[in-house]
C-alpha cells in the first residue's frame, strides 16, 4: 500500500471508495480552476492535477486487485449468478458479506434493486458505481437506459413494463423477455439490454 496516495487525497487508507472518490472529485475540482492562474501557482495545480488522477487510479486497482484477492472474483460471479436464478435474498446475503465495496459490488446491488423495482435506489447504486470508477463504460451505458426507461415512463404518464420482467438479454439475467420486447419497443429508446453481467463485463 502506498501511503502517499492516501495522503495526496487527503484520506486515510481505512476510507471507504466513496470517500476517496469524493475527496479525489473535489480536489480535482480544486486544481482544475487554479491550473489557469498565472505563474507557478497555475502551473503547480496542472502537476497536482496529474498527480492525483495517478493516485487516485492506482489506489482504487490496488483495492480492485484485493477484493479479488479476499472475496475472490468468483463471489462477484456467484452473486450474478443468483440474479441470473431469480434468487435475490441469497444474491443480496452475499453483497452485505463484502467487507470493501467497490464499484462492481454497487453495480450487482443496483442489479438487484432493479430486480425489485427498486429503480431510485437502483440509480443511486449506478451513480456511486460511475463516482468510484468513471472508466468503466458499463456503469454509464446502464445508467444511460435507466433513465430512458423512467423517462419514457413520466412522458407517457407511469405506463411502463414492470420493473420485475427484466428489460434485459434473457441470457444474462434469465426470463423471457424478448417477445413482450418486441410488442413494447420504444421509438429511438433501446432498453432491451440495461445490465450486461457476462463474465467477461467483470
Amino acid at each position: 500500500m502506498d501511503l502517499e496516495n492516501y495522503r495526496l487525497l487527503g484520506v486515510e487508507e481505512n476510507a471507504t471508495d466513496e470517500e476517496i472518490a469524493a475527496s479525489y472529485q473535489k480536489l480535482k475540482e480544486k486544481y482544475n480552476e487554479e491550473k489557469w492562474l498565472d505563474g507557478e501557482e497555475g502551473m503547480n495545480a496542472a502537476r497536482m492535477l496529474g498527480k492525483i488522477d495517478a493516485a487516485y487510479r492506482e489506489i482504487m486497482e490496488e483495492r480492485k486487485e484485493k477484493a479479488t484477492a479476499t472475496s475472490g472474483a468468483s463471489a462477484f460471479e456467484e452473486v450474478s449468478a443468483c440474479i441470473k436464478r431469480g434468487e435475490l435474498s441469497e444474491a443480496q446475503r452475499l453483497l452485505d458479506s463484502f467487507n470493501e465495496r467497490n464499484a462492481e459490488w454497487h453495480y450487482l446491488q443496483s442489479v438487484v434493486f432493479y430486480r425489485k423495482n427498486w429503480i431510485n435506489e437502483c440509480k443511486k447504486q449506478l451513480e456511486i458505481a460511475m463516482q468510484i470508477d468513471p472508466t468503466q463504460p458499463k456503469y454509464r451505458e446502464a445508467y444511460n437506459k435507466l433513465t430512458a426507461r423512467t423517462n419514457y415512463s413520466e412522458q407517457t404518464g407511469g405506463a411502463q413494463e414492470p420493473a420485475s420482467r427484466p428489460v434485459m438479454d434473457e441470457d444474462q439475467m434469465g426470463g423471457n423477455w424478448c417477445a413482450n420486447c418486441a410488442s413494447m419497443c420504444y421509438t429511438c429508446m433501446c432498453v432491451n439490454c440495461l445490465y450486461s453481467l457476462c463474465c467477461g463485463c467483470h
